[in-house]
């Protein structure tokens, strides 16, 4: 996404979309399973696991997750696919999904661009715009030390760290992202948020005309069991 909402408004997106994040996070763990069912020698899946515990979800559905990728249960095959496009206003927006269907899916995005005043467009279109770098979110409260996250993050190889108002953000080079990310849970962080993403490198400053088509767009994307997550590079919360 562009820029990150406050703390708040991430946890209260995430709890009134559990269920959807609960399938979602089955489908990325079930496809990490199937390059090893261990998550100590396979760490995407431990990453996807890791995921799937921050918002609760029940060990039993993430053993049978896991279980659906070793090919110990019977599931269905997922492949992972990216769109480009802009929403209202020119804002670049990255789409990456989990599907065993690639032309429903395709449909499906096609349509929420063009209802919501967007284009969907070819692969590389907006993509430019945006660079993969891991990132490491952490509630800022009176018991976290700033210089003790820094160094921390800095001795595991950490790129930058941004401070905010009620929050750290952390960010790695994608090969770091592990390295940091398992430095900080052994110095007992907690995360709001840990994964490897699509940052912008400029954004957008739609209108308050298109914000409300801009927010629905995303809204109907993100709560499609297909989409993954949506990036986008509008510099306003859209969460708010």
């Amino acid at each position: 996404m562009g820029r990150h909402g406050t703390i708040a408004g991430r946890k209260a997106a995430q709890d009134s979309k559990r269920s959807a994040i609960f399938t979602k996070y089955s489908r990325a763990i079930t496809v990490a399973a199937k390059n090893g069912g261990d998550p100590e020698y396979n760490f995407a899946l431990k990453h996807a696991i890791d995921m799937a515990r921050s918002i609760n979800m029940p060990n039993d559905n993430i053993n049978k997750a896991v279980k659906r990728g070793t090919g110990e249960l019977e599931g269905v095959s997922y492949e992972t696919g990216s769109f480009e496009g802009y929403g209202a206003s020119g804002v670049a927006v990255i789409v990456d999904v989990l599907t065993d269907n690639k032309n429903r899916t395709t449909s499906f995005v096609k349509s929420a661009f063009d209802k919501y005043g967007g284009n969907l467009g070819t692969p590389g279109c907006v993509s430019y715009m945006f660079s993969r770098h891991g990132l490491i979110i952490i509630e800022k409260t009176r018991d976290t030390d700033e210089d003790m996250i820094m160094e921390t993050a800095l001795e595991a190889g950490m790129e930058d760290m941004k401070t905010h108002e009620d929050r750290f953000e952390i960010i790695t080079d994608p090969d770091d992202f592990p390295k940091v990310k398992q430095a900080l849970q052994e110095a007992g962080y907690e995360f709001v948020e840990a994964d490897i993403e699509y940052l912008p490198s400029t954004e957008a400053t739609p209108p308050e005309e298109d914000l409300g088509k801009l927010k629905k767009m995303i809204e109907v994307l993100e709560n499609n069991d297909d989409v993954q997550k949506v990036y986008h590079n509008c510099s306003i919360d859209l969460e708010q």
